[in-house]
């Protein structure tokens, strides 16, 4: 049940936004389109940030269990864990540079 509901969230989604997308006149109004880019790239970086913060979360603490477990092993544990929280934070900064990029200058 509950992979069928993870299955609609992305048909869902964007049945939503096609239709708020044809619903709009011939002039369409800048301050709009500019609030939806915002909320839009915020939207993005936050999921982005939630999954880059629980992605490294669980990596640290599965590190830290093994080391807790095999005390002699933490310096072959050590640095892929840290190899892999470097790569985890690298994708949530493209993230931001993606929402970044969309919204463009505000001014």
């Amino acid at each position: 049940m509950q992979k069928k509901m993870l299955g609609m969230v992305p048909f869902l989604a964007t049945l939503f936004a096609a239709s708020t997308a044809f619903a709009q006149d011939a002039a369409s109004n800048e301050s709009d389109v500019a609030m939806w880019k915002a909320i839009s790239a915020g939207l993005a970086i936050s999921i982005a940030a939630f999954g880059g913060a629980l992605g490294q979360g669980r990596a640290a603490a599965a590190a830290l269990e093994g080391i807790a477990r095999n005390p002699n092993a933490s310096g072959k544990l050590f640095v892929p864990m840290i190899l892999g929280l470097a790569l985890i934070e690298s994708l949530v900064i493209y993230a931001l540079l993606i929402a970044g990029g969309f919204i463009g200058p505000l001014g």
